[in-house]
């Protein structure tokens, strides 16, 4: 299901259709909802306890806060994708989410400024069943990160490291040589050496440049 926030443009309205929902909820992708606020986080997380695929796009008015109290809402749940999208992921949240969502499978970061490297690579050694993670735009992000993503993510089979300023051509070969089940990674053509050409073309694995 997919809210736009000219759909429900109050924040009564939000509330009553997460309270009243009577369906059994599996995917919600919220874009721009102006009046999403921490405590419809958490009614969605106690709401909906079979959702297994959550998209917050530009959800501004949401506090790092809000979501560590989100992600602890549903540490019982079978969430399995989760895009947090020019949102407010600051300080603590990456370490609740490393410890409350270990059957992720998908994660997206995209545009996301606060949060802090060493929680993000705490986070990885976590969240083990990871298959796609994009973290396009993420200025925090640097090689320490990359090698974590190799490491620990045994089973990522796509990523998007798009605008990544801390991130090298090095630590790009490193990465395409020794992530075993990489088949998909979107990187800037500038950090694509001829090396990482070379495994990507040995590994059969995409590589798509902007």
């Amino acid at each position: 299901m997919l809210i736009h926030s000219r759909d429900y443009g109050c924040r009564k309205g939000l509330q009553q259709f997460i309270t009243h929902s009577s369906c059994n909820l599996q995917k919600l992708d919220l874009y721009l909802p102006r009046d999403l606020q921490d405590n419809h986080l958490l009614a969605v997380a106690e709401k909906f306890s079979g959702l297994l695929s959550l998209r917050l796009d530009s959800c501004v008015r949401v506090t790092s806060e809000g979501l560590k109290n989100m992600a602890l809402a549903m540490s019982n749940n079978k969430l399995q994708e989760l895009a947090l999208i020019y949102c407010n992921v600051g300080p603590g949240f990456l370490t609740t989410l490393g410890h409350s969502s270990r059957n992720l499978r998908k994660l997206d970061l995209s545009c996301s400024v606060k949060w802090a490297e060493e929680e993000f690579i705490s986070m990885l050694a976590l969240l083990n069943c990871l298959r796609e993670l994009k973290m396009r735009g993420c200025q925090r992000l640097t090689n320490a990160s990359v090698v974590s993503m190799f490491k620990s993510c045994k089973q990522l089979e796509s990523a998007d490291l798009m605008g990544c300023g801390g991130i090298d051509a090095e630590a790009v070969e490193l990465f395409v040589l020794k992530c075993p089940q990489l088949r998909h990674i979107r990187i800037e053509e500038s950090k694509l050496s001829d090396v990482s050409r070379s495994w990507a073309s040995k590994k059969f694995v995409e590589v798509i440049v902007d």
